[in-house]
Formats: C-alpha cells, structure tokens, sequence
C-alpha cells in the first residue's frame, strides 16, 4: 500500500463535503454515459461468460480504467481477460502481456518460496528463527517461531533504521538492521501486520536455508517463474521497457479522505500510526526515472507482473503442486486455519480482524474470498491473486486505477461472485 500524504489536517463529511460527494456522482454518470464502450480482449471458456461480463461491466460501471483478469480451474486457463487504457496520460491501451505493481499481492508470491523450501525439508513452520538465523536472537527475539513471523505476530512491523536503495541493495547490511530491531511489543501477544517489512525478514530466512544463498527474488525467478513459465518479477531488470509496464492511477483527494473504514481513516492520517510506520518503505518502489524501480527486492510489496502470472502460479498450488516439487505435507499446512496470536486476530496496524498464515492471508469475514482452504494476497488498489484448493482455482486480478477499499474492490468482488456462480452452474 503506498500513501500520499495529503496537506492539511482530516475534516469531517460537512455539507460542503456531502455536496462535493453529489457532484462526484454527477460526473462519474455523466462519463458512464458519454464513454465509449471499452473494447475487451482474451477470452473465456464455455460457462464462464459471466465473468466477462462482470469484468465489462467495471469499466462502464464501476471506474476501471485497465486491468486484466485470469482464472486457472483444474490446471486449465478458462478466463484470460484484459483491456482499457494502460497509460492514463497517453491512452495507450492495455494489451496481454501489461504488467502492474501489485503492492502487497506479492506477500503471496514471496510466500510459495518459503513453500518451496518447505517441501525441499529445509524449513520448519513451527520451527525458532533463530535456529536457521542465529543473530536474529537479539532484543527479546529469542522465541519468535517461524509460524508467528510469517503471521504478522513478531512485533517487528517497523524498523527503526530508515530504509533507503542502497540498504536495500546490501543484503548483508540490510540483515544486521533486521536482527537487530527490537519489538515495538511481546511477540505472539498481537497481530500488527508487517506491510513491508515482511518481505525482509522472509528473504534473509530464505537466504539463509537455500543451499544457495539466494535472495528471494533470484529464489522466486529459478524455482517458480522459470519453471511455470510466468511474466512476474519480485525484482523487476532493466530489460524490462516502461512500455510493457501500467503506470497506477492514485485515489482522488475525496477518496483519500473519506473512502478508508472508520477506524482505519485516523492510521491512515497520522504519521506517528502504527500503519503510517508500517508503510516505510513501500515508495521505493517507484522512481523517477522509470514507471517503477529496477532491480531492488520488495517482497512485500513490491511485486510487478500479470494477472495471467498470477492466476498460474496459485492454480498451481490450488491442483497439488508437482510441476514445483510441492509435498502433500506443505498443501495441508497451507490449507489449515490460521493460528490467530494470544489477544486474537485483531490488527493493531489496520485496526481491523484479519487473518494471516504462513506469509498468505486467509479468508475472514472482513475479507471473504474462495472457500475456508484458500489462501492467498491481496493488494493496495485492488489486485487479488488467491488459490482455492476446493475448487481447484487459481485466481489473479490486477488494475491500474488505485482504490481505497478493504475487504474486497468492488470490481474484483464482482468479478468473484461471477466466477462462483459460474462455478455453481457447472
């Protein structure tokens, strides 16, 4: 997720803003009525065309501007859909192979290497960090678990060293910082989800247990992306042109003030909040001179790809996993209800209950998604990329235009209830 921040102190929704929220309305039908139809491209197999529907419907009715969605079922590609404007400033469109940052979706993907190395019988879930990592026993770390740090439950939601390229270019230097920090509370005591941090701690983990020393993002490449075939990068090369790439469409100033859940709205606003400091970070994934950063690892947040690669590699795990060596033990792991920390699931970052397990978020009723055994990621603006092991469905949706809502876009809701009722009457 990346905040803007915006001048001048939160105000309440006077009659000044409710009018404001009128003319909003106005236009946003007076552009429903005015825009030409969004031409849409890809395709959807027999059964499915609700989902092309629905995935119409959001650019008439519901504010896209581009975006792609893809749904794998049984290991075989029934939807692959993409279309609207890639680049807002010049109306170049959106083609099949557009790639996004998908922010906080990329939690997921960072979450299949530790799978892997799970299945490999290098890491125990349940197992001390400090075991594999032994410097990472500093500051009252000592007992933090493998399992509670991939469940947001280690207290380490924030650094106290700011992050800047060259740290996060020396992944020596960037290990002693993470060994270092002490955390902000007892861990396993709360949840405080650790919206860029996470990734860190994850690829100095897997760093440390591959055989190879290999970052995650080199780790992801060999052994998920190179064998599947997938257009996804945790760290993006300069090979890469800007022209492949969807620059993002941030919220409107109205939806910055007043589109975030109640509770959330006063975190998003104070930058002393326990989610203000969680975010540190999260902007370097873009720079001045191209649409987003070249070669630098977020895997947090800083994921750039397809939905096309998305859907692919959770479908992969949603069918067993063999083209990636995956153990019937890991699946079973994967799957289990997540073990919420000793004061429950409520966040003391998004002041909200979620559920987090083994680096994925888990289905809740602040965010429902596939059935009870899915797992998968969610990001700021609205991608989703989610397996299903029920319903063997891998699922990835990624816009350009940013929104602000938690528990589900709206337009990836509507793409979901497509897919289900697509489900339910085959």
């Amino acid at each position: 997720m990346k905040i803007k921040p915006v001048a001048g102190a939160l105000i309440g929704l006077t009659a000044a803003g409710a009018a404001y929220v009128l003319v909003q309305k106005r236009k946003e039908a007076a552009s429903i009525e005015t825009a030409r139809p969004v031409e849409i491209h890809g395709f959807v197999s027999p059964g499915y065309e609700a989902v092309r529907q629905a995935f119409a419907e959001n650019f008439s009715l519901r504010r896209e501007i581009g975006a792609a969605c893809c749904v794998y079922h049984k290991g075989e590609r029934v939807v692959d859909l993409w279309g609207g404007i890639r680049d807002k400033a010049t109306g170049e469109p959106w083609d099949e192979h557009t790639m996004a940052l998908v922010y906080s979706a990329t939690k997921g993907l960072a979450a299949m290497t530790l799978a892997v190395a799970h299945s490999h019988g290098w890491l125990d879930y349940d197992e001390l960090v400090c075991t594999y990592w032994p410097e990472f026993a500093q500051n009252g770390k000592e007992k933090i678990t493998v399992r509670q740090l991939l469940a947001h439950q280690a207290a380490l939601f924030t650094l106290d060293e700011p992050l800047d390229k060259s740290l996060l270019g020396d992944l020596d230097r960037l290990a002693e910082v993470l060994a270092r920090q002490k955390p902000a509370w007892e861990p396993g005591t709360h949840q405080a989800y650790h919206a860029v941090t996470l990734g860190f701690y994850e690829g100095e983990l897997l760093r440390r247990i591959d055989p190879s020393h290999r970052s995650l993002g080199k780790f992801f490449q060999d052994e998920i992306v190179t064998p599947l075939g997938l257009e996804f990068y945790i760290r993006l090369p300069e090979s890469i042109p800007d022209s492949r790439l969807a620059p993002l469409v941030d919220p409107s100033l109205f939806e910055m003030l007043f589109g975030f859940p109640f509770r959330m709205t006063p975190e998003v606003w104070n930058p002393r909040s326990n989610l203000r400091r969680a975010l540190l970070g999260s902007e370097l994934a873009h720079d001045e001179q191209h649409i987003y950063t070249r070669n630098l690892e977020i895997p947090a947040g800083g994921g750039v790809g397809t939905a096309r690669a998305l859907a692919h590699a959770y479908g992969v795990f949603a069918t067993g996993g063999k083209e990636l060596g995956l153990r019937p033990e890991t699946l079973r792991e994967l799957t289990a209800p997540a073990v919420p920390a000793t004061h429950g699931f409520y966040d003391e970052c998004l002041k909200a209950e979620a559920e987090f397990s083994l680096g994925f978020m888990k289905p809740n009723r602040g965010f429902p998604f596939g059935s009870r055994a899915s797992f998968g990621g969610p990001g700021a603006g609205g991608s989703l990329g989610f397996a299903d092991p029920e319903t063997q469905i891998g699922y990835g949706y990624i816009p350009n235009r940013k929104s602000v809502v938690l528990g589900g876009d709206p337009r990836d809701v509507a793409l979901r209830r497509a897919l289900c009722s697509a489900m339910t009457a085959a």
